[in-house]
């Protein structure tokens, strides 16, 4: 089994994610090998051969010659799958290599079971299996979903790609700075989330306090969010962001498919819930069954001491 592994290049750097696309094919067995369109100076340092393509004569997006360039590849390697990260990049590509190759695509890809690719469905509230039916399939992989290891790590073999025709009506002309987020919680090693069992907005500080005692950055559940007690911005799961820090705690959380996908690969995850068969404790390194209004409050003090 072979994937073919498509990494992210921008403003001159190689995107962290595309180590995440190493774990997934370390997690799949699969023999892998990288396409990068960049600069011989950010090649991915992994096992397996790099296809390199110069961005600064291909440039770094355009999806007309990005498309020949992975089809390229694709003829040289003949890969079973072909992955992108599930990113604006991957979003636009990804469909684009689907269609030429008549493949099937699978988007978003949260993990792997048993040999199939689970995805969400039903804006994320349930979880299906997934397995392609024709020869080679396109994948995408949510960001944050397979933690990178060392298995990762190696060293490349370098092959270049040029193409004889690198010609597109389209022009590159450079990237507009998405609307600034109050956190970034996909680089945060400690999240302490809020969940509907806060009850109010008012109490949401009393988990922002705890927060702040392990040095770490505020969280919420989608329920939180759409209530209006919590920026879009502190959103963790599959329609937020998806998180990997070293700690994470659920306060108030029952463990809602989306949301368990979301931060499901914390290093360490603590639950507080006054129920002990919420679905989230099937996922907890440990569970404590308390009314999070009293428990969290009594823990921060003593953490603040």
């Amino acid at each position: 089994m072979k994937a073919l592994l498509i990494c992210e290049y921008r403003e001159g750097k190689l995107l962290d994610a595309s180590y995440e696309l190493a774990a997934f094919a370390d997690k799949l067995g699969a023999e892998k090998a990288m396409v990068l369109i960049g600069s011989e100076a950010e090649v991915p340092k992994v096992n397996g051969t790099v296809y390199l393509a110069d961005a600064g004569k291909y440039g770094e997006y355009n999806p007309d010659v990005h498309k020949k360039i992975v089809l390229a590849a694709v003829e040289r390697e003949n890969p079973d799958y072909i992955v992108f990260v599930h990113s604006s990049y991957g979003w636009d590509l990804a469909p684009r290599v689907a269609a030429t190759l008549k493949a099937a695509q699978i988007s978003e890809i949260v993990n792997i079971v048993d040999g199939k690719f689970e995805v969400g469905i039903c804006n994320s509230k349930l979880r299906r299996n997934v397995t392609p039916t024709t020869g080679k399939a396109v994948l995408t992989i949510q960001a944050g979903a397979f933690s990178v290891t060392d298995a990762s790590q190696g060293v490349p073999q370098l092959e270049r790609i040029d193409l004889a025709d690198g010609a597109s009506s389209l022009e590159f002309v450079g990237y507009e700075p998405a609307e600034k987020k109050d956190v970034d919680l996909t680089r945060a090693e400690v999240i302490v989330s809020a969940g509907r069992g806060v009850g109010k907005k008012e109490n949401v500080p009393v988990i922002a306090s705890l927060a702040k005692a392990l040095g770490g950055e505020l969280g919420a559940s989608r329920p939180v969010v759409d209530a209006g007690w919590v920026e879009h911005s502190h959103q963790v799961g599959t329609t937020g962001q998806t998180v990997s820090p070293k700690l994470y705690v659920a306060c108030g959380i029952s463990g809602a498919i989306q949301h368990l996908a979301g931060m499901k690969k914390s290093d360490f995850i603590v639950a507080i819930n006054k129920d002990k068969d919420a679905p989230i404790g099937e996922v907890a390194d440990v569970l404590v069954v308390a009314d999070v209004l009293q428990f969290v409050p009594a823990l921060t003090g003593m953490l603040q001491k």
